[in-house]
């Protein structure tokens, strides 16, 4: 990397620093926790903890060299988020990178004093995470998940591809249910569109919400930004198919599985976003300065293989939208 680039990524941070004071800093061995709410061999989780681990040595820190990273996983509906955050805690991390909303909440409980670095979190004001997105005024600090108004786009490309009548909406209402459902509902009225709420905390309940669900006819699922949902989605791509329910999901993973489409944040790209703040924070910024940042990046996939085994046609312009069409 040349070094006006290098310079031009920390920003600010560096600015007005004496550059030996900056080498010294860096030189010295620095940990970061990470807590994610994943599998440890989960395919998406290996690409976004890659992307973070990219933006980290882009901003100068070597594992092995000058960063330490501790990786704990701690997958949805498996209850192991508060163990793994005490793990995490008890290693006096300088800062914790934080995935999901369960998992930044478990964190909030066991320290308010370790700077905690979150993406995945669709709301934290809400969740009492941040005082303001502006000025957060604790000890954490991240980048938004998916807005709430991306509801009615979800709503808008499931009527565009089926005469849905009714919509099941399916999270864990520890997350983001709420959130996304009030968001959903004056757009569900003007489609005429029934809308579901389908709360769900593991497999179990996610199989027998569909299962419901699927006794009517004219029927579409809509899956929110969820590690819940996310570490079943072959459950929910399979309940799916076998029902014939057209569904939209937030992450592209769930289309690459063999889900119909998706539009929400890429993921892989904020987590390397996530690095810069990790920096400023190494680098002696506090979180509570540094403000929420919204997502500048979304990704719109669709499985044209899937539409074709429901019997579906994707609009034209759905297509040319698209960031990726899986045939």
């Amino acid at each position: 990397m040349k070094r006006r680039e290098f310079i031009a990524l920390v920003g600010g941070v560096a600015a007005g620093w004496p550059l030996v004071a900056v080498a010294q800093h860096i030189d010295q061995m620095r940990r970061v926790g990470v807590l994610v709410a994943y599998a440890e061999g989960d395919p998406e989780m290996k690409a976004r903890l890659a992307a973070f681990r990219q933006g980290l040595e882009q901003l100068g820190w070597s594992e092995g060299r000058n960063i330490r990273l501790d990786v704990r996983y701690a997958p949805a509906g498996a209850g192991q988020e508060h163990s793994r955050a005490q793990e995490l805690v008890a290693l006096k991390p300088d800062v914790i990178f934080a995935h999901t909303p369960q998992v930044v909440a478990s964190l909030q409980q066991e320290s308010g004093a370790i700077p905690v670095v979150f993406v995945g979190v669709a709301d934290p004001v809400g969740a009492g995470f941040v005082a303001s997105l502006n000025r957060p005024g604790g000890n954490l600090t991240g980048l938004l998940g998916i807005e709430a108004s991306i509801a009615g786009k979800w709503l808008t490309m499931l009527k565009e591809i089926a005469p849905i009548t009714r919509v099941a909406l399916i999270a864990n209402p520890k997350n983001i249910f709420d959130y996304f459902m009030h968001a959903a509902e004056p757009v569900a009225r003007t489609f005429s569109i029934e809308l579901v709420p389908s709360p769900v905390s593991n497999s179990a309940e996610i199989e027998h919400a569909i299962e419901s669900f699927a006794g009517k006819p004219n029927g579409g699922l809509v899956l929110p930004p969820d590690a819940t949902t996310s570490v079943s989605r072959d459950l929910i791509i399979a309940l799916a198919a076998q029902y014939r329910l057209p569904a939209v999901y937030s992450f592209r993973l769930f289309v690459k599985a063999g889900g119909l489409m998706s539009y929400g944040v890429d993921f892989v790209h904020q987590n390397w976003q996530a690095a810069s703040y990790v920096d400023r924070i190494l680098r002696g910024e506090k979180p509570a300065d540094l403000p929420v940042q919204a997502p500048t990046k979304y990704e719109t996939a669709v499985n044209l293989k899937t539409a074709k085994s429901l019997g579906l046609t994707v609009p034209p312009d759905l297509l040319v939208a698209a960031d990726e069409v899986i045939e």
